[in-house]
């Protein structure tokens, strides 16, 4: 009788690569509204996603330590050292579940979607990045 909606958390309509990117400074701007996200590290350059990362204070997540940010790092580094352009920046989905589990599921959903080289969950694919342990 009713046509049942399909969810908006559906990983198959998430596309990363067409979310607004900003600067991986993002973190360093005045914003006092933080909210929950799933967020995509990637690099334009190369289109490719390199990590996939979920938060329920967007403001705050990478202004302490955040084990990828040593990864970007080394990713821009090495390619600076080739002469390799490089063009990483964040991108965030602003739809995610408030609640924490949903969240976190549908996080692992898109690693696993994605295939992200940065997040521990690949690892087993495709080695730890930069023998960082």
């Amino acid at each position: 009788m009713f046509d049942t909606p399909s969810s908006h958390c559906n990983p198959e309509e998430i596309n990363p690569f067409k979310l607004q990117l900003q600067s991986m400074a993002f973190y360093r701007m005045p914003d006092n509204h933080g909210q929950a996200a799933l967020y995509f590290v990637i690099d334009s350059a190369a289109e490719i996603l390199l990590y996939v990362g979920e938060t329920c204070q967007s403001h705050k997540r990478w202004k302490n330590t955040h084990g990828c940010k040593d990864y970007i790092s080394s990713y821009q580094e090495l390619h600076y050292r080739y002469d390799i352009t490089t063009a990483v920046n964040i991108g965030f989905w602003w739809d995610a579940p408030v609640d924490r589990k949903p969240r976190q599921a549908l996080e692992q959903k898109m690693i696993q979607m994605w295939r992200s080289p940065f997040n521990k969950e690949m690892w087993n694919l495709w080695g730890q990045p930069f023998g960082h342990s």
